[in-house]
């Protein structure tokens, strides 16, 4: 019986295989017939693309984001204590600037060395409701980076409302 079934088997697999053969070989001439009259559609479309004046768009406008502005400071720079902190590690950095704010008519609640040394640049940090003479201050001083307290709290001010942790810039 089994000899009877491998004429059969043999004969499937050669036929599917011609068939097979047979569609690839359907879709290759398709694509020779057909890729030269695409071709040029596709040609012609690209050409007549080109020669068309694109519609003027109007610019986007640009984004323009701006800062609110800075509000007025309530306190005088006499009365406005600032701790300086030598955070750039050079000896005598906090002496030298707490004498320029006083210079500037700053009262200066201390100076003294920052827990760290490594700044890259000067910071000015404001506590609570001290905003506008944060921003003055940093004005002054030509600082970029200001913002509230952080890492230091209010009891280690030594009484003063700003801190200015001077950095290698």
């Amino acid at each position: 019986m089994e000899e009877a079934i491998r004429p059969w088997r043999r004969a499937t697999i050669t036929v599917s295989l011609i068939a097979a053969l047979e569609l690839v070989l359907l879709i290759v001439a398709g694509a020779v017939i057909l890729a030269p009259p695409l071709e040029r559609a596709l040609r012609r479309h690209a050409v007549k693309a080109a020669q068309e004046p694109q519609p003027k768009r109007a610019a986007p406008a640009p984004i323009v984001h701006r800062a609110p502005p800075a509000p007025k400071p309530s306190h005088p720079r006499r009365g406005t204590s600032v701790l300086v902190l030598n955070g750039n590690g050079r000896n005598g950095a906090a002496h030298d600037e707490a004498a320029k704010l006083e210079n500037l008519g700053y009262r200066i609640a201390g100076a003294a060395d920052a827990r760290r040394h490594d700044y890259a640049t000067t910071v000015v940090m404001y506590k609570s409701g001290f905003r506008a003479e944060g921003l003055r201050l940093a004005r002054d001083l030509h600082v970029g980076a200001v913002g509230p307290l952080d890492g230091i709290g209010v009891h280690a001010l030594e009484g003063g409302q700003l801190a200015v942790i001077i950095g290698a810039r």
